[in-house]
């Protein structure tokens, strides 16, 4: 990424760059496989820094799309094919959220 980048944040945004279209990590699972941080650590990386990397691909772990960037993830995840669950009738303008068994992704696929 950028030397002007603090290590750990340079890290987290390269696994970012990793996720395939269509899947997903969730920011402890970033987390894991740095081996160092945690979920809040992570978030706080792609908060901070994660404009310029594909943000939408990691997620919070119930699926949840991020608060205040609901619509432009969507459009992201609509885009990449990225599995979608939603509660009850898609109708009622319920927030759908990312399918978690279907979209999350290790490293070692």
């Amino acid at each position: 990424m950028s030397d002007e980048l603090p290590d750990y944040a340079d890290r987290v945004l390269e696994v970012a760059e990793l996720i395939p279209p269509g899947k997903v990590m969730t920011y402890g699972d970033v987390a894991d496989l740095l081996g160092q941080g945690g979920p809040r650590q992570v978030g706080r990386v792609m908060a901070v820094y994660g404009g310029s990397v594909p943000w939408w691909r990691v997620t919070r772990a119930d699926g949840t799309l991020l608060p205040g960037h609901e619509q432009r993830a969507l459009a992201h995840y609509r885009e990449e094919g990225t599995p979608l669950r939603y509660a009850g009738d898609q109708s009622t303008g319920h927030m759908p959220k990312v399918d978690m068994r279907k979209a999350r992704w290790s490293s070692t696929e």
